[in-house]
């Protein structure tokens, strides 16, 4: 992370940052609503729309995850060990929402600059 940027700047970086936190949490949420929900309903309940609905959100918000990812590590010149943990969380269940504990303290940390 740069020392010293320009106002604008901390406010873009904020932005990212506070963007790459939604998509994650949304992306975990959608994450458990397929495994605890769609997919026993698919299985036991024989309703498979209900896996092709939420699998299909899940996908789209997985890919924005993705994206956000790359975005802010280059942004923020995080390391390839950062990426490595990031991505890894979108594929834990609950993954993300661990990953958001330690962005919400940078997005402190940025918002006191």
């Amino acid at each position: 992370m740069k020392t010293g940027v320009r106002m604008g700047d901390n406010i873009s970086l904020l932005k990212l940052l506070r963007r790459f936190r939604m998509i994650g949490i949304a992306e975990g949420i959608s994450f458990l609503v397929l495994l605890l929900i769609a997919m026993p309903m698919k299985y036991f309940l024989k309703i498979p729309e209900a896996v092709k609905i939420v699998g299909w959100m899940h996908g789209a918000l997985f890919v924005g995850y993705i994206y956000f990812t790359i975005e802010v590590a280059v942004t923020f010149k995080k390391s390839i060990g950062w990426c490595i943990k990031s991505l890894l969380a979108a594929f834990i269940p609950l993954g993300t929402f661990v990953t958001d504990k330690t962005l919400k303290k940078e997005e402190i940390a940025l918002q006191l600059l």
